[in-house]
């Protein structure tokens, strides 16, 4: 068990393979026999869904279950909405339960919805991808995108409990397992020293998926410490942003055809050869994180950037202050800076004169 002992509502992480077997005394531990809703995606609730509802209702709960379709555009206030007039059909009350099955969509939207109905109630994170498991599931963050805005809308919510079982992830593509793990990456180089090492370690998708327990748990233990720190990001949780100024913004104008990691790998590329070439960050890190990305198939560049769009979409970040951006990069690896830009001088930055 990883303890996040966050300072209002302290919760635990049950990392273990295989443990979402056991999914209904996991959650009978917690909470008591209640109405509960479980939210998935149709790919992940085709594979999943019936046996978890099947273990919950065993173990004495009232299941029901809301199903929507995969990808970023269920990150909506509509689908909240629907969702809790569901629940409100079904007289769910603030002793109930929400129970998120899924990827970072789905953990983002149950959170959501969760902290919305009835002013709050309770919520257990199950993500089944490599991006929900070490990074999206924890933290509290919950948000839904309006229009070309990605997360203007959320919560800080956290979670009654997280179970983390990379099992889940035996059925996904190389893909969608590579991109995940781009946010591991990111932690890392982060962190520096041991989940550095580890990381710098593997050089293809056969090594990572040998190395997959101990790279979940180092970047679950990373990012536990960071909340535990800023739950509310405030201060130095403004670092897990390095890569997604701009991977945000590649990522909305790809519209589908990359998938959130891969546009973080490319965002993270982006922002350290800028700030390398600046003088901010030391020799030789671009080429650490590139050979890290590239030996498992990430993508590290893009044609969008430098596009008027892109400028237009970097300039509405949340990460803005006034008329400055804050972009996270690296000193060195292991050394997390934080560069202020003004927004009038953008263009400059990001081509270079």
């Amino acid at each position: 068990m990883i303890d996040v002992n966050v300072k209002e509502h302290p919760y635990q992480i049950d990392l273990e393979n295989g443990g979402s077997n056991a999914i209904g005394t996991k959650v009978s531990q917690l909470w008591s026999p209640r109405k509960v809703i479980v939210i998935s995606d149709m790919n992940v609730a085709d594979i999943y869904l019936k046996a978890v509802v099947k273990k919950l209702r065993d173990a004495g709960f009232t299941v029901s279950t809301a199903v929507v379709a995969p990808g970023e555009a269920s990150k909506s206030i509509e689908l909240v909405q629907t969702i809790v007039k569901q629940m409100s059909h079904d007289h769910f009350t603030r002793s109930d339960g929400v129970i998120a099955l899924g990827g970072g969509v789905i953990t983002d939207l149950a959170g959501m919805v969760a902290s919305l109905y009835m002013r709050g109630i309770g919520l257990i994170q199950v993500p089944t991808s490599m991006t929900a498991q070490v990074d999206a599931s924890i933290g509290g963050k919950t948000a839904v995108n309006l229009g070309e805005v990605k997360n203007v809308m959320g919560t800080f919510y956290q979670p009654d409990f997280v179970l983390v079982d990379p099992a889940f992830l035996t059925t996904l593509s190389d893909r969608d397992l590579v991109e995940g793990y781009a946010e591991s990456v990111k932690m890392s180089l982060l962190a520096g020293g041991d989940f550095a090492e580890l990381t710098g370690s593997i050089q293809s998708v056969a090594d990572l998926k040998s190395k997959l327990v101990p790279v979940i748990e180092a970047s679950l233990n990373y990012k536990r410490d960071i909340v535990v720190q800023d739950e509310f990001d405030h201060n130095q949780r403004q670092i897990l942003n390095f890569g997604h100024t701009f991977g945000h913004a590649i990522e909305l104008m790809a519209h589908g055809d990359l998938r959130h990691g891969e546009a973080i790998s490319i965002g993270m590329v982006a922002i350290t050869d800028r700030l390398e070439r600046d003088g901010y960050t030391k020799a030789g890190v671009s080429d650490q994180i590139t050979s890290r990305l590239l030996a498992v198939g990430l993508p590290v560049f893009s044609e969008y950037i430098g596009q008027d769009e892109f400028f237009d979409l970097v300039k509405r970040d949340k990460k803005r202050t006034d008329d400055r951006i804050n972009f996270i990069g690296l000193a060195q690896v292991g050394e997390p800076i934080i560069v202020k830009k003004d927004v009038r001088k953008l263009e400059a930055f990001v081509k270079g004169y």
